[in-house]
């Protein structure tokens, strides 16, 4: 009870001398300057945590974070002695905003089944800011997430977004912020049927693409039997250009080397891999092509014949070659929410402990859920981390955020503390005591 009370607690945020966690007035901290002291500091960087650390932020932006930090003359103060201080999760693969209800498809928007378009599609102006789950994850500290569309009927998805979870109107962070294929198993199914009908369905689209580029007017791509529409041109030519980043589903072996040979007839392809369940078998070429891997966090199991050689080891075999690696749900069960990635990155803390295995210090293992994300779509200069200059993003726990026992007492998006409140803890709330009535509870207001 004690963890649950505290996951839904705020922070004084009133600018007097010193604060401490719990005061629900939290959501009115906006600007000025603030200093979180004496806590234990996660930077997020790959860095091992800071004893009694102090995190400072103006305006939005971490100024610094660290040991010695000089607390700026009439900052806010805040104690949080006892605690963790640590950069917000960012949720490497999500449909956070995109999806209500599964099994509904009216509240379902991360798939397009039967549009004309695909390349073309950008999620953004459909992201839902009031979506249930959004303060969930948010309670769960994750602040910002990447937010993939699925595939349907291309290999081709659409464009995805980075989005925070503020509990506000304006939840996105960067609009089209990479173009998201689908290859392996599923591209092959959604190309018709095999690997070398997505392979060409891919390279085909390229080709219009650049044909687009060279004489727009002649293009059509109008027509009801386009292969290609105007708009997948045009957003594909940003990816040939290396302005959009092209995240690639894959997951074996034969895969990852394939779309790492795509760079040899369009060199400006800038590259990521998701998923690569086998990618400890070709760590080193993948480490050679500098592609990050946003990776399924755990997936020790052969579910499909592209990740036969799926371990446990997979996620610390990489690092240990070099990938830069982040960890995301795909592939895992959602249920309990993108959060569970932290679960995630603990276990392969542990993992590192078995004899014969590889997983990730724990300095790793938190930086592949808060930076390592950021830096695989090019943003770790902007949001993952507490370093100087990154958004403040920030979390205080009631302990070790990778521990399964701790739970968020504050969350600071952008400098701001959020509700540490969900329609979850508002029906707990509300039925906790439940008391006789004219009416049933469900029609009181």
């Amino acid at each position: 009870m004690k963890a649950l009370l505290l996951g839904f607690a705020a922070l004084v945020a009133t600018p007097v001398t010193a604060q401490t966690p719990g005061s629900p007035q939290s959501s009115t901290l906006r600007g000025g300057t603030f200093a979180i002291t004496g806590g234990t500091v996660a930077i997020g960087d790959g860095s091992a945590p800071i004893q009694n650390g102090t995190v400072v932020f103006r305006d939005g932006r971490i100024v610094a974070a660290g040991q010695g930090i000089a607390v700026p003359a009439g900052a806010t103060v805040i104690d949080a002695a006892g605690k963790w201080v640590a950069a917000g999760m960012v949720a490497g693969f999500s449909d956070l905003g995109l999806l209500d209800v599964n099994g509904v498809e009216e509240s379902n928007d991360s798939a397009a089944r039967t549009s004309p378009f695909a390349a073309a599609i950008d999620i953004a102006p459909a992201i839902n800011p009031q979506a249930v789950m959004i303060d969930n994850e948010r309670l769960g500290g994750i602040t910002r997430a990447i937010v993939t569309p699925s595939s349907a009927g291309s290999i081709f998805a659409g464009q995805g977004a980075v989005i925070d979870l503020g509990a506000d109107a304006d939840p996105i962070t960067r609009a089209r912020a990479f173009q998201f294929v689908e290859l392996g198993e599923n591209g092959a199914s959604d190309a018709g049927g095999s690997r070398p009908a997505a392979y060409a369905m891919l390279r085909d689209a390229f080709a219009q693409a650049q044909d687009y580029r060279r004489n727009p007017a002649g293009f059509g791509g109008r027509e009801k039997d386009s292969l290609l529409k105007r708009g997948d041109a045009i957003a594909l030519g940003d990816v040939l250009d290396g302005k959009t980043r092209l995240l690639v589903h894959v997951e074996r072996a034969s895969d990852i080397r394939s779309v790492l040979a795509l760079k040899q007839d369009f060199p400006k392809l800038d590259l990521v891999l998701v998923g690569a369940a086998e990618g400890w078998m070709v760590a080193r070429d993948i480490a050679a092509a500098r592609v990050p891997v946003i990776a399924g966090a755990l997936a020790d199991l052969p579910a499909k014949f592209e990740s036969l050689a799926a371990t446990e080891s997979n996620v610390g075999r990489m690092e240990a070659a070099g990938v830069t690696v982040a960890l995301s749900t795909v592939g895992a069960n959602t249920a309990p929410g993108d959060h569970v990635v932290r679960q995630y990155a603990g276990n392969l803390v542990g993992i590192a402990k078995v004899p014969g295995s590889s997983g990730l210090d724990w300095g790793h293992a938190f930086a592949a859920i808060t930076s390592g994300p950021a830096q695989a779509i090019g943003m770790d200069g902007d949001i993952g981390s507490l370093r100087a200059g990154r958004r403040a993003d920030v979390v205080i726990w009631d302990g070790d955020p990778l521990e399964l026992s701790s739970a968020p007492v504050a969350v600071y998006i952008d400098g701001r503390a959020h509700p540490m409140t969900s329609r979850q803890t508002q029906l707990r709330d509300r039925y906790m005591t439940p008391s006789e009535g004219a009416l049933p509870k469900a029609y009181e207001h």
